[in-house]
């Protein structure tokens, strides 16, 4: 998650330092404000809407009734276009798998700082990276996000950290199954763009899609109007896939509003990324998000991004072009669109997406 914008102005992420554990800040003092370090005010109540799509996997199986296949992908495609973002509901993953992705990863932010420091990123493209992230807004003021992450890059190599040791084989199996169910997706995806079922799948390499996990965790916060989780900002990739820890606190912009996302236990919250927007020239979007903090409860939200090849050169999909007349967006090599966000640092940059599009003549 990378490009950011506040309501006042553009920001810019500064990656990779480990400059404060916030939970360890947390959890060592009785906090009543927020250090002047990590101000951001903001209004973090969001509305609430009880029509955020829901898309139940198990319709859009092959096997599963024609019409009503039928209905279901067209629930996919509208969800993909208006709001960006569905509530994926019997997608077969376990909940006792995902309740232990949650609670390992629990584990690692409560490890000491000195452990989880040895895996501080040294650059934007290490494979294991935890820390925080500062941000340099417009008018040159640096704030800090109230959020500790974990980030690896699980696919096509697997990489995580050697403690917890129960992390790494379950992290294995759960990143495993949401790549299938990922490519599943982008099937029908695929053809609910007109395109042959495959068509996505072979055009941007997904047998070695570029998989990322990540973990936040965020620790209460004394004042959460003065602080925030994660700036609005959209992803790179295709697909991303978010459960939490029962704590709610995405919140999703839509017709310039901010809305609650609240998943049920046991769904994934799935959102369209950059690359699915440029790929289908524009038919699906890619819609700005965010994560506020609360004031009573701590919360972990894991995130898995689900990309191209990151050999991958990503642009709209040819037969979208002729019908359309012509490709809104330019074409770009995967890892070069990630690198990119990753390494943004240029105080009032457009985000990357923007920079893509082709303007008319």
């Amino acid at each position: 998650m990378a490009q950011i914008a506040n309501s006042h102005n553009s920001s810019s992420f500064q990656p990779f330092e480990y400059d404060t554990d916030v939970k360890a800040l947390a959890d060592s003092s009785n906090l009543k404000a927020v250090p002047s370090k990590f101000n951001f005010t903001n209004e973090p109540t969001g509305l609430t809407s009880d029509s955020l799509p829901v898309v139940d996997f198990s319709t859009l199986a092959a096997a599963a009734d024609p019409d009503q296949r039928s209905r279901s992908l067209q629930s996919l495609a509208g969800a993909c276009r208006e709001w960006g973002f569905f509530i994926l509901v019997n997608h077969g993953i376990p909940e006792e798998l995902m309740k232990g992705v949650c609670s390992s990863t629990s584990e690692f932010f409560n490890l000491s700082e000195g452990e989880k420091k040895q895996y501080e990123a040294k650059s934007a493209s290490d494979p294991i990276k935890c820390g925080n992230f500062n941000v340099s807004t417009a008018s040159n003021q640096t704030f800090t996000l109230w959020r500790d992450y974990l980030k690896l890059y699980v696919h096509p190599e697997f990489h995580c950290p050697s403690e917890p040791q129960a992390l790494r084989n379950i992290l294995l199996e759960y990143t495993e199954k949401t790549r299938k169910l990922a490519k599943v997706l982008v099937g029908a995806v695929s053809e609910t763009l007109e395109l042959e079922k495959d068509y996505v799948e072979q055009a941007l390499k997904l047998d070695s899609s570029f998989q990322m996990f990540a973990a936040n965790f965020y620790p209460p916060c004394p004042e959460p109007d003065q602080a925030i989780g994660i700036p609005p900002h959209t992803d790179h990739g295709l697909l991303t896939f978010l459960i939490h820890n029962g704590v709610a606190g995405l919140q999703i912009e839509h017709d310039g509003k901010w809305f609650n996302a609240e998943s049920p236990q046991n769904s994934i919250l799935v959102n369209v990324a950059d690359q699915l927007q440029i790929f289908s020239n524009g038919r699906f979007k890619s819609v700005k998000h965010r994560a506020v903090v609360n004031s009573e409860r701590e919360r972990i939200s894991l995130v898995v991004a689900n990309g191209p090849s990151g050999e991958a050169v990503v642009g709209p999909a040819a037969p979208l072009v002729e019908k359309d007349g012509r490709a809104l967006y330019r074409p770009m090599k995967y890892m070069e669109y990630v690198d990119s966000q990753l390494t943004k640092s240029r105080v009032g940059d457009k985000p990357i997406l923007e920079q893509m599009m082709i303007d008319e003549d």
